[in-house]
Order: structure tokens, then sequence, then C-alpha cells
């Protein structure tokens, strides 16, 4: 029975995903220069950044950026595939699908911010996100696999189709073409494309409304669950699934305050209760 080879690039003892917070945000950082590819060393790395954002309680939104100024992630490391046995290679997808699943099924919302290049990998890593925000003229976005004779195989003929439709998501797998973040912009791959002078301060003021006190954050997740899910179920289940997300918050604090403060022609001052 053939067995997985792990890689000298798989034993790496380094930091390659850094956490850290500023209020309520998570900002995970993609750090393996000089184009921040991924190991499974490091997707092992951005799983256990995923989890412990999803156990904070004071973590309401998630900025994923890669480290530096030119790359988001340029996607697998092709070195450690080049040396990786099948088997090995198999179940480095399958635990990266895991980890791209669990990313999207996190109950926050989750943004990439796309400082430079995003390509292969890196742009199945974006796709996982609910919101795109990317740097000006920073760089080129695409799906290039098929020119390596592979498939985007974290997630990415999936997450592309349902993002950008079918024939336009196969076009852009089957060419392998890199293209403008404008462009990317103009199919709704990408939400926003700010200027690069002040971006990530921009992206960070772009979370901050995400969170508290300025939105329910009950409701942002509860949003977010109720597409995310939906979007898997029939219409008629889909339905079920919000108003049963509905009937939840209707029971909190915040669609109190909510409601109340309309009436009363104030602002309110959600707690995330």
């Amino acid at each position: 029975m053939a067995t997985a080879t792990m890689t000298e690039t798989d034993k790496d003892t380094r930091t390659l995903v850094e956490y850290r917070k500023e209020g309520n945000i998570a900002i995970f950082l993609l750090s393996d220069p000089p184009a921040n590819t991924y190991t499974h060393e490091m997707m092992r790395q951005l799983d256990e950044c995923i989890l412990r954002a999803r156990f904070d309680t004071e973590v309401q939104c998630i900025v994923i950026r890669g480290a530096g100024e030119k790359f988001f992630s340029a996607g697998a490391n092709i070195k450690m595939l080049n040396e990786a046995d099948p088997v090995f290679k198999y179940y480095f997808c399958l635990h990266a699908n895991e980890t791209l699943s669990r990313l999207e099924q996190t109950p926050k919302l989750v943004i990439a911010a796309i400082n430079g290049h995003c390509v292969g990998g890196g742009l199945e890593i974006a796709m996982a996100a609910d919101i795109r925000i990317a740097r000006a003229e920073a760089g080129k976005i695409g799906l290039p696999e098929v020119n390596l004779g592979v498939l985007p195989g974290t997630g990415g003929t999936q997450r592309l189709a349902r993002i950008v439709g079918k024939a336009k998501a196969i076009e852009l797998m089957v060419t392998g073409r890199s293209f403008s973040f404008e462009e990317a912009q103009s199919m709704g791959l990408v939400t926003a494309v700010l200027p690069k002078d002040d971006w990530w301060d921009n992206v960070m003021l772009y979370a901050q409304q995400f969170t508290l006190p300025n939105k329910a954050s009950m409701a942002v997740g509860h949003i977010k669950r109720s597409v995310v899910s939906g979007m898997e179920m029939s219409f008629e289940s889909s339905l079920t699934l919000e108003r049963e997300l509905q009937n939840l918050l209707f029971k909190s604090q915040d669609a109190k305050e909510g409601i109340a403060a309309y009436v009363e022609k104030r602002q309110p001052v959600f707690k995330g209760k």
C-alpha cells in the first residue's frame, strides 16, 4: 500500500501564518517570502488560526493578507508538489479543502485583503473569504493551473463557478490567463479595488464597519451563515434556515436595540448579545 511521503518543507517549524488582533478584528498574515506560497505546514497553521478566531468571542471579523507588498499568495509551493508522491498530494489537497471550507463556514465575516499577485491556490484562499478587497496596481489575479497540466484543486473549480458563473469560470481556467484586479471587479470576483496609498488603513476601516458597536455581530454572522449554507440547499430548505436564524435574532438584545433605535430616531448601540 502506498504511503504519503513528507518533504522537508512540511517539517518547517517557522511561523508561516502570523496571527494578531486589532480590536475586534483578527488578522492572518500569510508569510513565506518571496511569494507566500503555501506548503502543508502553512495550511495547517492557517487551519489553526481559523479555529483560534472561531473560538475567540472578541473576534467579529477576520482579515487575511500576504506579507510584503508583491504577493497575497502565489498558491501551492511547486517545489513541494514536485517532491511529494501522489498519495501525499491527494491528502494535501484534501486538508486544504477542509481548511478553506472551515474558513468559509466560520460564522464571522472574512475579508481577503489582496495586497499583491493572487494566483492559483492564493486565489482559492481568497475565494473562500466573503469579501475580496484588492490594492490598485499591485498585481494580477487568476487560476493558471492548466499550464501545469492540473486543475485548481482546492476549491477553485467550484467556488469560481459560483462567483462568476459556469461559462466564465471555465473560460478563465482553461486559458489559465492572469488578469487585472479591475477586470476581476467587473465580473464580481473582487469586491473593490482601493487606491494603493493608505490601502491597508482603508481596508481596516472597511472591516471595522462590520464590528461592534457599528453592526450587530450576531446579525452579520447569521446573514453569512444563511447565504453560505442556503446556497447549497433547495430553495425551500434555505428559506427554512433563514426563518430559523431570523427567529434567533428576534430574541437577541441587539434586535431589540436596533428596532427601538429606529423608532426613536437614534443610532443603535449594539453589544453582540
